[in-house]
């Protein structure tokens, strides 16, 4: 099947949505809303209440709504008690407090309203300068006589009608306003984080079809691609595979040659590895500590292979640095915690 089909669908336990994005009929990435209705993922803005200071860290702990507990990394300064609005920047790791921000986005299809962050930005990927022009107008037109709000036009209003763009940036504008002029004093959440069909719509590349009846996931093999992502054996070209396996302090990757013997095999698996890895982790929806243990190569060759990986995670949805090679020849990446693993979400 060709072209690209956004299929949508309830969870199965009726609380949330999935969402796949699928593309000449393969599955290119998956949303799915964590079970049980959770209210505190990535991207919901909550009144918090500042707890306690970690010494000599800068950080803090806050009260969340619901009796959850958040992490501050810039709380220097602030007094216990002090309500304050932040947002959930990633989901927590397993026994931890919930990351939270400051530094919030009010973020759309076509628009970005960035509180504390003056400055009115159209995105590089957009370079039609005639077209440039025009969204610098419309932006300066929707943030006329604002304060401290900057703006970023994405690059999907490339693809928008001037009206369509102004509308989004009209209720970002609005909505980071009103949130801003919140003076309540008890932790309580004042923006739901998106659910995964909104996150589809607002991140995902406009569709040739969007199939939202129910059954779309069986209808488009969904469902068997996912029961695939159980195992941790992805194929590679000519042979080779990878093995990507999470464990509670970090993912590995392990590359293989398969039954290739050859001088080059070691460099094509690894380059073939390296190509398939952020749908790999994108669709397992894992983060953190990357290691990934690749097949034989020479310390000349590593070269070629950085320079491939960020190429490759450049044009990935999550952010991902690459931060070096260890020395035993391993690559360690980070990646940002966007998304719940598959495994947990699947229960």
């Amino acid at each position: 099947m060709r072209g690209t089909t956004i299929a949508i669908e309830d969870n199965p336990d009726g609380q949330g949505r999935r969402a796949a994005l699928i593309v000449d009929g393969q599955l290119d990435d998956l949303l799915i809303d964590p079970p049980g209705g959770e209210a505190l993922v990535p991207g919901a803005i909550v009144r918090a209440v500042m707890n306690r200071p970690m010494k000599g860290q800068g950080a803090a702990t806050v009260r969340l709504p619901d009796g959850a507990t958040g992490w501050l990394r810039e709380a220097k300064g602030i007094a216990p008690g002090t309500p304050l609005t932040v947002q959930i920047s990633t989901h927590a790791e397993p026994g931890k407090a919930i990351p939270v921000t400051t530094r919030l986005t009010f973020k759309s299809r076509f628009a970005i309203v960035t509180p504390g962050a003056p400055g009115l930005n159209v995105a590089r990927a957009i370079r039609d300068e005639e077209l440039r022009d025009r969204l610098d107008l419309l932006a300066r037109d929707g943030m006329d006589g604002t304060e401290g709000l900057g703006l970023v036009i994405r690059s999907a209003a490339e693809a928008a009608s001037e009206e369509e763009v102004a509308a989004d940036i009209a209720d970002m504008r609005a909505l980071a306003e009103a949130i801003l002029a919140e003076d309540g004093r008890s932790p309580e959440l004042l923006v739901a984080g998106p659910d995964a069909a909104e996150r589809a719509w607002r991140d995902w590349p406009a569709p040739d079809t969007v199939d939202d009846v129910p059954g779309a996931f069986d209808r488009h093999g969904v469902n068997d691609q996912i029961d695939a992502l159980r195992a941790p054996r992805e194929r590679l070209s000519s042979g080779a595979w990878m093995s990507v396996e999470p464990t509670s302090a970090l993912t590995a990757v392990d590359v293989n040659t398969g039954g290739d013997t050859s001088p080059a095999a070691g460099l094509k698996a690894t380059l073939a590895a390296i190509g398939a890895l952020p749908r790999a982790l994108r669709l397992r929806g894992l983060g953190g500590q990357i290691v990934i243990d690749c097949a034989p190569i020479t310390k000349k060759q590593r070269i070629e292979v950085e320079a491939a990986a960020r190429r490759a995670f450049k044009r990935d949805a999550v952010d991902t640095q690459f931060v070096g090679w260890t020395p035993l020849g391993h690559i360690e990446l980070i990646r940002k915690r966007e998304r719940l693993p598959l495994r947990e979400v699947l229960r």
